[in-house]
């Protein structure tokens, strides 16, 4: 009896409980103005908290109540943005699409360890745990707290322990560049087709001894890249994407191949008939690709071309094109 009657005495104060919530939330509850629904409505509705705010309607509060001060939904990048600058009445900014990458490529048959971890399968307890057990304290530690909380299934983890990114899927909305205790994530601009996969500040006896494939800060590339896109500070090869025009040079010179290119494929130059012979494009390219004397026709070697695009930029005359690269489809990074 003693127990019926404690279970109704329960039963009850939830009843009262739950009618009390009832009324407050109904009596203070905080109605949405029109300008905050119609936000909401244009808003993804993912709410991963890229924009800075717990979610898309919190997003949606604040644009209403502080314009485009607020800032921006990287996930729904300029058609978003577009519609958001419309209904707040303001004009919209030109979004830089952007893209995740990953700044590391020591996999587990390239990246040497320094001892067996049998803890937490987790970046951030291993990363505890006397910086990781790589070699290289800078790698990517390979146990997939990024896939965990990317919120759109773009990264998942591949069986040489690096996470597979797929760059159709990625929003750049940058969850899993916060989570990653090694910063070996990098948002870069989509146009960006070259990048440095490597993330150590180590000096360059240092590297090779931990991994096979990492920057060892040579300025081989910062010396031949055409447009100055690249510098080497702080025992890393840094490139600058507003001057980066993926001519690709840098990965032809790199000696550890630590510079990737996202593009599965490139064009070929190709001479036309067009050309006069005036040998401005053999000189500047870097492969001594281009052949044929002066004041005749040029021919390319193909199978020497690297698709820099430098002999198509120089020449004066139109005589050179770029082909063979149908769809220019990225490589998973």
């Amino acid at each position: 009896m003693t127990v019926m009657t404690a279970v109704m005495i329960l039963g009850g104060l939830g009843l009262i409980l739950g009618i009390g919530l009832t009324f407050a939330y109904t009596k203070l509850a905080v109605i949405p103005s029109k300008v905050e629904k119609e936000l909401i409505e244009v808003l993804p509705g993912v709410n991963c908290g890229a924009c800075g705010f717990p979610g898309c309607e919190a997003f949606a509060v604040a644009l209403a109540k502080q314009g485009k001060s607020a800032g921006f939904c990287p996930v729904g990048g300029q058609e978003v943005d577009e519609k958001v600058s419309e209904i707040l009445g303001v004009a919209a900014s030109q979004v830089e699409p952007m893209v995740v990458v990953l700044r590391c490529q020591g996999s587990k048959d390239k990246a040497k360890e320094r001892f067996d971890y049998a803890g937490l399968m987790d970046c951030t307890a291993a990363n505890l745990i006397q910086k990781g057990n790589k070699a290289c304290e800078y790698g990517c530690l390979g146990y997939g707290n990024c896939e965990e909380v990317c919120p759109f299934g773009a990264l998942k983890m591949g069986s040489d322990r690096l996470p597979i990114i797929d760059s159709d899927k990625c929003t750049g909305c940058g969850i899993c560049v916060e989570e990653c205790p090694r910063d070996v994530l990098e948002l870069i601009p989509k146009t960006q087709k070259v990048y440095v996969a490597c993330n150590s500040r180590a000096r360059g006896p240092v590297v090779r001894k931990a991994c096979d494939i990492g920057c060892i800060a040579c300025r081989l590339c910062e010396k031949n890249c055409p447009y100055g896109a690249i510098t080497v500070e702080d025992n890393i090869a840094r490139i600058d994407p507003k001057k980066c025009e993926n001519a690709i040079l840098c990965i032809f010179k790199c000696p550890t191949k630590c510079i990737v290119d996202k593009a599965v494929s490139r064009p070929k130059a190709i001479i036309g008939t067009n050309c006069i012979g005036c040998e401005e494009c053999k000189p500047i390219c870097p492969t001594k690709a281009i052949t044929g004397d002066k004041g005749s026709q040029h021919k390319v070697e193909l199978q020497k071309c690297i698709g820099c695009a430098l002999c198509f930029k120089k020449c004066e005359y139109d005589a050179i094109t770029m082909a063979f690269s149908l769809g220019y489809k990225e490589m998973a990074a």
